[in-house]
């Protein structure tokens, strides 16, 4: 995975950023058997919701720490790391 929040050393535009860790969260989410659509097709999820999830994870200090940890779990977790800025609603939804 390219190193998240930066391009050719330089920062990223916030719409890139955001995209990103849209990303991220959404992989976050899959990893840990959590389905977003579902979640909203149900209600126990609101579309702000998801958004503040997103917001949470531009927070994260180590995005790149992030991918990495993804990655070497992409068969699935059981429990959401603890740097997750999002780990007790992830947690919450499971």
């Amino acid at each position: 995975m390219p190193d998240p929040g930066i391009r050719g050393g330089a920062p990223v535009d916030w719409l890139t950023k955001y995209d990103l860790h849209s990303g991220l969260a959404g992989k976050m989410a899959q990893t840990l058997g959590v389905d977003f659509d579902e979640k909203l097709q149900r209600g126990e999820l609101r579309p702000e919701d998801l958004r503040t999830a997103v917001q949470r994870c531009m927070g994260c200090e180590d995005p790149v720490g992030c991918a990495k940890w993804l990655d070497e779990h992409a068969g699935g977790a059981d429990q959401t790391p603890d740097f997750c800025c999002n780990k007790a609603r992830l947690e919450g939804l499971r």
